[in-house]
């Protein structure tokens, strides 16, 4: 007997397929016209558009199955019907609605445009077709946006509303309820370390003072999966070979406002290093390979040591060629004797070679200025250390606002690759008028046509004039980086300098300096440079008898109020700053002699040595810690004194902060600096980006400055050394670099001249 409960059933299904007979069972005829009905939104196009029969054709059962599936497709209704009407084909449809309006309510933590670009992801927006089954798909995703953020309690509400001409009203109400906090996190199995410890290296945490700032307070699983790997990697670089995460368990109360963490690890003995052998193909010799280990045997275990040492060793197959090399760390552990050794099998693969460079992106500059900075050249070995160099060259050339250097593979070939070299191009030319301050110089006009990249030869030729109370400059330079073709520079100096030492705090006088000069610059190394020059100079002094003190006066008995200066300039730096804007590692060192001698009037040397370091740490990549000395001394010649416009000064901005603008070193009885041919300087600061700003060219840093100036009768005192500390923001802003600092002067002494607040804004010369 059948059972009565499937008859209902049956007849649905019956009732269905005779009422879909129109569409599908329809006697052939040659169509004469077509007919659309039921449009509203849409126009009768957009169906005669994707229809597959048109007039004359032969409709038949096929035709029209084919028909009513390439409408269904269009997503534009939800039905479709097909009739004969005599010779006429009647297509009638019934329209989805279209979404007319969006609205997005209670929405706090994020704004109601990033809610509907989340929207959007999941199909849903403004003028698409509405379809019911995606809102399901919607509100999940406003769910996932806040639980993102910790809102695990949140809810949402949708409301569809119908409009008229077939269209529709989404509104979603939002009810964020409170963030939910970690209340707790519990580590257990760790015994050689407290969990005080490992919660540390964590960057979840509890709620604290800051974490309404961090949000490190609110679970995140990616954060989650982020911290399980930090314990495994504090654990494996300490010797804990045999370290192991057992669980991890997360539970939310029923409220959902608390979360509590716990994590099951078992540590597991401490390991030391046994034998370090190589094996595979050693085309490098294995002296030198093993100088690259970053451990040695009977070191305590480190994974990060390992990995280290696995990436120079491919780095260094890289440079002469190699770059598909493999290097396999192999263990052989002794677990009775916690002692694991390791054999670095290495496989360096196909030698690979440059079949050619390609330029792009240079509208001005020329192929010649990009090439002669690169070192990868064409049809030779592929050389990690050469890529980056020539990039890292690019770069400080200022040309380029980007550098971009891809290897794309050769088709067909397994040991060439091709160096696509990409540049963006920045204004290398200016025309300026500006105003600049400065506590030393107080206000500045300047006016500058320079062009860094003249006709995109790579040529700089600049006219200067710089109008501010203590200096005016007028000068015009011109410079040639590559006079030769093994890259030695060539530049001419025509320059005139007026100074006038009113409002500084050292003695006052007045100078009036023209002059010409050429120098030269002599790489001899990748980073290394020579320079030399001569400059001829003609100074005017003018200075107040009654006020004078006695060097003064006895520099004008001496050589009269006009001097004729012959000087040579040589230096030598060695340069391994990745940048010129924006260092984040490297060092500089930079000697520089200037000797003043005949035919000239004036007859003494200026020696100083300059020594920076930078470093930003591997794990804090947005820290830098820079680290700068000098050394300044200087003394006549031939029996003469030292011209006391050439004495070295401290204080202000660029030496040491916190103190008056040249107002350090020995005085004269007016209390007025006089300077000093001793010169001792150092830095040490550490600079971050702008919180929430992505522009480099903008830096905070906090800092230590010390030092001070000796005359030459004066006995050179550590206690004379004056400190300050403090905090300061820098910015190569489009109108010249702007520098403000905040400084608390901690060594002081009675008389200084202090100047906590102090700032510069506008290219000073």
């Amino acid at each position: 007997m059948k059972n009565p409960r499937f008859r209902p059933l049956r007849i649905a299904v019956a009732c269905a397929l005779l009422a879909s007979l129109p569409a599908l069972a329809i006697q052939p005829f040659v169509v004469k016209d077509i007919r659309v009905e039921g449009v509203q939104r849409t126009e009768a196009g957009t169906v005669f558009s994707y229809l597959p029969v048109k007039v004359g054709e032969r409709i038949d059962d096929d035709k029209a199955a084919q028909a009513v599936k390439a409408l269904y497709a269009t997503g534009f209704y939800s039905d479709v019907r097909l009739e004969a009407d005599g010779d006429v084909l009647v297509v009638s449809v019934q329209e989805r609605p279209a979404i007319a309006a969006i609205e997005v309510e209670g929405a706090k933590e994020f704004t109601k445009d990033n809610l509907k670009d989340g929207l959007k992801q999941a199909g849903i927006a403004e003028s698409k077709i509405y379809d019911k089954s995606l809102l399901d798909r919607a509100e999940k995703e406003l769910k996932r946006q806040y639980t993102s953020r910790g809102f695990y309690s949140s809810k949402v509400r949708t409301t569809v509303t119908p409009l008229e001409r077939n269209r529709v009203s989404l509104r979603f109400d939002i009810e964020e309820g409170e963030i939910t906090r970690i209340a707790d996190i519990n580590i257990i199995g760790a015994k050689d370390f407290t969990e005080r410890q490992l919660l540390r290296e964590m960057q979840l945490t509890t709620p604290g003072w800051l974490t309404w700032i961090t949000k490190d307070d609110q679970y995140s699983k990616q954060k989650l999966t982020a911290d399980l790997e930090t314990l495994r990697s504090f654990y494996l670089n300490r010797g804990y070979l045999e370290f192991n995460i057992e669980s991890t368990q997360v539970s939310i109360t029923p409220d959902r406002e608390r979360i509590f963490i716990t994590i099951a690890i078992t540590e597991g003995p401490v390991y030391r290093l046994g034998e370090l052998k190589f094996g595979g193909d050693l085309i490098v010799a294995e002296r030198e390979l093993r100088e690259l280990l970053a451990m040695r045997t009977g070191d305590t275990f480190s994974r990060e040591r390992i990995i280290e040492s696995v990436k120079r060793i491919t780095d260094r197959l890289g440079n002469d060629g190699y770059s598909f090399a493999n290097v396999n760390p192999v263990p052989d552990v002794d677990r009775d004797k916690r002692v694991a050794g390791f054999t670095f099998f290495v496989d360096p693969g196909r030698r690979v070679y440059v079949r050619r460079v390609n330029v792009v992106g240079n509208s001005r500059t020329q192929d010649a200025v990009i090439r002669r900075e690169l070192r990868q050249l064409e049809n030779s070995w592929y050389s990690l250390e050469k890529i980056a160099r020539s990039k890292e060259r690019l770069q400080r050339t200022g040309y380029f606002s980007e550098v971009n250097i891809e290897t794309p593979s050769v088709a067909g070939t397994t040991d060439q690759v091709d160096v696509v070299v990409t540049v963006t191009e920045k204004n290398t030319g200016s025309l300026n008028f500006g105003v600049g301050y400065s506590q030393a110089d107080k206000l500045t006009v300047s006016a500058s046509v320079a062009q860094a990249n003249i006709f995109g030869s790579g040529n700089q030729l600049a006219f200067q004039v710089n109008n501010g109370s203590i200096n005016r400059i007028y000068s015009l330079t011109y410079v040639n980086p590559y006079w030769t073709v093994d890259g030695i520079a060539a530049g001419i100096d025509l320059f005139r300098r007026d100074v006038d030492t009113a409002d500084l705090t050292v003695t006052e006088y007045k100078t009036t300096s023209t002059g010409v000069g050429v120098n030269f610059g002599i790489p001899i190394t990748e980073y290394d440079t020579v320079r030399f020059g001569l400059t001829g100079e003609h100074t005017r002094l003018s200075i107040d008898p009654s006020l004078a003190p006695a060097r003064y006066l006895d520099f004008i008995n001496l050589f009269g109020e006009r001097t004729d200066t012959f000087r040579a300039n040589l230096g030598y730096s060695r340069d391994t700053r990745d940048s010129l804007t924006y260092p984040t590692k490297g060092w500089l060192t930079d000697l520089s002699l200037e000797v003043g001698m005949p035919p000239g009037d004036l007859r003494y040397y200026r020696a100083s040595v300059q020594q920076q370091f930078l470093w930003t740490p591997e794990r804090l990549s947005w820290l830098t810690l820079l680290a700068n000395a000098e050394f300044g001394y200087a003394d006549g010649t031939g029996g003469k004194p030292l011209p006391f416009f050439k004495n070295f000064y401290a204080g202000g901005v660029g030496s040491v902060r916190g103190y008056e603008a040249a107002s350090l070193g020995p005085l004269d009885r007016n209390g007025d600096v006089l300077g000093g041919n001793r010169r001792v300087v150092g830095n040490l600061e550490f600079l971050f980006p702008m919180p929430g700003l992505k522009d480099k060219s903008v830096r905070l840093s906090t800092f230590v400055d010390a030092g001070y100036v000796w005359g030459k009768d004066d006995k050179i005192k550590a206690a004379d050394i004056r400190a300050s500390t403090g905090l300061a923001v820098s910015w190569d802003s489009p109108v010249g670099p702007l520098k403000f600092s905040f400084s608390y002067p901690f060594r002081t002494q009675d008389g200084d001249k202090l100047e906590r607040f102090q700032f510069q804004l506008g290219r000073i010369f």
